[in-house]
């Protein structure tokens, strides 16, 4: 791939820069075992749940998502609801208990192919931001010790504090375009989740790429993006 065309880089951060997925993907399996197991839900928890309503979508909506699913109502609560609430903010908080009880123990390392493309990106001249859904990136960088290399993060704090629509929605992702005072049609997007990939092309962006961490090529490709890697040092190119 050539990037004189574009100008930044939109970067997801669990699944594409870490494999954080997999931690999240283990906490959510726990919470959702758990309280299902509890609740005498026939149909358990598997990890098709996870790509089909948990992934790329903010912490809340997921659980949401999951829920209407399986035919179960919760009241909303607030944020600030304790983990062990009945609510679809409790749940959203005890899943993010278990992340960071993971994080903090064993720690995080970004993808080697992903520091290589940064790396590139840097002598090339190409902008970096992380968009992400998670109100932990800022932790998560700071672990894997990336945080220097993103001038703009928006997580799921500042999209919060700037009423900004979650994925798959464009707008977090324009927001750290604008930024970086980088046009939309200049940045790349580059994301594992669908509705990552969906947001990308909800937008008027240059290029939107999937990156194929387990919820496939077909599927990617159907979610609107136009080039599908297994790994970011795919990405790497000369400038013509």
């Amino acid at each position: 791939m050539y990037w004189d065309d574009y100008d930044a880089a939109l970067f997801d951060l669990d699944g594409v820069l870490t494999p954080t997925a997999e931690v999240h993907m283990s906490a959510w399996a726990r919470m959702f075992t758990d309280f299902f197991d509890a609740q005498g839900v026939g149909e358990p928890y598997t990890e098709d749940d996870y790509f089909a309503y948990i992934d790329g979508r903010p912490r809340y909506e997921g659980v949401a998502a999951l829920l209407t699913a399986r035919g179960i109502t919760l009241p909303q609560g607030t944020p600030e609801d304790p983990p062990d609430a009945q609510t679809v903010s409790g749940l959203g908080n005890r899943k993010n208990e278990l992340f960071t009880q993971v994080l903090r123990t064993d720690g995080i390392t970004a993808y080697a192919g992903s520091l290589a493309l940064m790396d590139h990106l840097e002598q090339v001249g190409v902008a970096m931001a992380v968009v992400s859904s998670s109100k932990n990136a800022p932790e998560v960088l700071r672990a894997a010790g990336i945080a220097d290399r993103f001038p703009v993060v928006v997580d799921g704090v500042v999209a919060v504090e700037q009423e900004l629509p979650g994925k798959p929605r464009p707008d977090t992702y324009e927001y750290a375009a604008k930024q970086l005072g980088v046009p939309s049609s200049r940045s790349v997007v580059l994301e594992d989740a669908l509705s990552g990939v969906q947001a990308g092309a909800a937008g008027d962006f240059g290029l939107v790429v999937g990156v194929d961490r387990g919820a496939g090529e077909p599927a990617l490709l159907r979610a609107g993006a136009e080039v599908v890697v297994q790994d970011l040092a795919e990405l790497i190119g000369e400038p013509r």
